[in-house]
């Protein structure tokens, strides 16, 4: 009778235990660090890390670099040209007389290609402008890989957290089959029945091992990401794992991804590097001089005391046939066909927050009735259960469906955030920054 007393008063400290433990897990990270909390990186950090060391990023970086160095290029002045002759050498002997070089005549010529119609601002233009679009395509693919890396972190945040939950349930358990066993040493439990509640450990233990393997696979793949080396038992990151319930209106979201998308951004400079490019095509139909100027040091033929001359010439090229006409066709529907893509790229834009907004308010909808009554009635369904079990109230296998119940609502209760904190990552990807952090 004393033992049965001591099983039953074990049994109420196990059940307070358990209901304080699933009552303060909610589901955050810091009751789950394999390693000090200090070295545990939070998103912040991972998401510096990452592009420092990111090899792609960096050379997509390389890129604009080599776009900006094109603009010294493009504003680059023509080389003026300067030519040395030599005429008027005697070949063979004239009356047996020869004198080579007696009537030489050194001539020195300067020229220079003058371009109209601001040609050289009209190129630098283009290429700042073809810079832009390099800078914001290049911040387009940051914001595709910063998704990846979000949905990377958040995926061990989960996997810890569902690591976590199956532990506490594993000690749980544990403490039932612990209770269990002392009501069998008094007689008070079948054989049969200690036994098939020691095999349902198998479960649990299972649940355990399978959540191990899944927190080492996602940091083993974060790290991939980040192109880190250190030892997956001695990489760790942190951070809240839960949602926020404040959720602003779809026009805000919308607005944003306007203001901020850089694919967007790209669309709209293209239409405006397109029409540069038109402007410098039809300056390019223009007629460019050249301006000539040359000094000799023999006499002119009419003046005979102009023993240094200079002459000077102007160079116009004919343009009848050839006005850069094809050029002047393709830049203007250039111009079309970018404003096209400009539209396609802003419909895009409100498919993907729409689609965002959609998958985060269906997450919102599924997870505020888990926070406010299928967390609290699973826990209570499992300890009343569980007490009734012990004083013979229940059956067995109403028992185990109890437990089973909790298991699966916990369970679904972390996917659920996990799925919130995904659709956040992908609204935030919609709209070009972290509106939801």
């Amino acid at each position: 009778m004393h033992k049965h007393i001591a099983a039953q008063s074990w049994f109420f400290r196990a059940m307070s235990r358990g209901a304080l433990s699933a009552v303060c897990l909610g589901f955050s990270m810091a009751a789950s660090q394999p390693m000090d909390a200090q070295s545990a990186l939070s998103w912040g950090q991972v998401k510096a890390r990452f592009e420092s060391s990111n090899e792609f990023l960096k050379a997509d970086a390389v890129n604009v670099d080599e776009m900006k160095a094109e603009e010294i290029t493009a504003f680059l002045r023509p080389n003026p040209q300067f030519t040395i002759a030599a005429d008027g050498n005697q070949l063979v002997p004239h009356g047996r007389v020869w004198q080579p070089t007696k009537g030489t005549q050194i001539q020195t010529n300067f020229s220079y290609l003058h371009e109209r119609q601001h040609k050289r601002e009209l190129r630098l233009e283009t290429a700042k402008e073809a810079t832009q679009i390099a800078s914001s395509q290049h911040a387009d693919l940051e914001r595709n890989l910063l998704f990846n890396l979000r949905v990377g972190f958040v995926t061990v945040l989960q996997s810890k957290a569902v690591l976590d939950l199956t532990k506490q349930e594993l000690d749980y358990y544990d403490k039932i089959i612990e209770i269990s066993r002392e009501r069998y040493k008094v007689g008070d439990m079948a054989q049969i029945d200690l036994d098939r509640v020691e095999l349902q450990r198998v479960q649990y233990e299972s649940d355990w091992q399978a959540a191990e393997v899944n927190l080492r696979t996602a940091k083993i793949q974060l790290q991939q990401m980040l192109n880190d080396k250190t030892p997956v038992d001695q990489f760790d990151v942190d951070g809240p794992f839960e949602f926020s319930d404040n959720l602003s209106p779809l026009d805000d979201f919308r607005q944003a991804a306007l203001d901020h998308r850089p694919d967007l951004q790209a669309a709209v400079e293209s239409i405006q590097q397109a029409k540069s490019t038109h402007n410098l095509a039809v300056a390019n139909g223009s007629t460019d001089p050249t301006l000539s100027g040359w000094y000799t040091n023999n006499p002119s033929f009419n003046n005979p005391n102009a023993l240094q001359t200079l002459g000077l010439s102007i160079s116009v090229p004919l343009r009848i046939f050839d006005r850069n006409q094809g050029e002047k066709r393709r830049t203007f529907l250039d111009i079309g066909r970018n404003q096209h893509l400009q539209e396609f790229a802003r419909a895009q834009v409100f498919t993907d927050v729409d689609s965002a907004y959609a998958q985060v308010n269906s997450s919102l909808i599924l997870l505020r009735p888990y926070k406010d009554k299928y967390l609290d009635q699973a826990t209570r369904v499992r300890d009343t259960v569980t007490f009734s079990w012990q004083k013979g109230a229940a059956s067995l296998m109403d028992f185990l469906n109890a437990q089973s119940d909790y298991r699966q609502v916990q369970l679904a209760y972390v996917q659920l955030v996990g799925a919130y904190l995904t659709a956040a990552g992908q609204m935030n990807l919609a709209v070009g920054q972290e509106m939801i952090r």
